[in-house]
């Protein structure tokens, strides 16, 4: 099935919250970013994500490089359902001497997941299906 993945690191704009807790709005407009290129590269259209559900798993904090990634799990006429996962890679590691200090994670940690259903109208749909 066609997958795509980006990567953003976390900066102050995304902190919503105390001690630089991102909104986890961010993660769903990475996987709103996601879902695009996937319906780019499915139907040669931008479509719309019509609904979008999310599992926030871990906090995600200013520093964080996250990686999100999206598939196509199945087709329908002008439907198509996505699957999103988000994990943390890497990031600052917050050392006080050392405020760049930062490193990629031996084991990426899953950080949110969720379904989409986009929709293609029929007479824009350009039959690519890029794999």
């Amino acid at each position: 099935m066609l997958e795509t993945t980006l990567r953003r690191f976390m900066g102050w704009e995304d902190a919503h919250y105390a001690g630089g807790l991102v909104s986890g709005g961010h993660l769903v407009e990475l996987f709103g970013d996601v879902g695009t290129e996937l319906m780019m590269r499915h139907d040669g259209d931008e479509g719309l994500l019509a609904t979008v559900t999310v599992d926030f798993l871990q906090p995600v904090y200013v520093g964080d490089l996250i990686e999100a990634t999206g598939r196509v799990v199945s087709v329908g006429n002008t439907s198509r359902t996505l699957a999103f996962e988000a994990r943390r890679v890497g990031g600052n590691l917050n050392l006080p001497d050392r405020p760049t200090a930062a490193e990629l994670l031996a084991e990426p940690i899953l950080v949110a997941r969720g379904t989409a259903v986009a929709v293609v109208k029929r007479d824009r749909q350009r039959q690519r299906h890029d794999e």
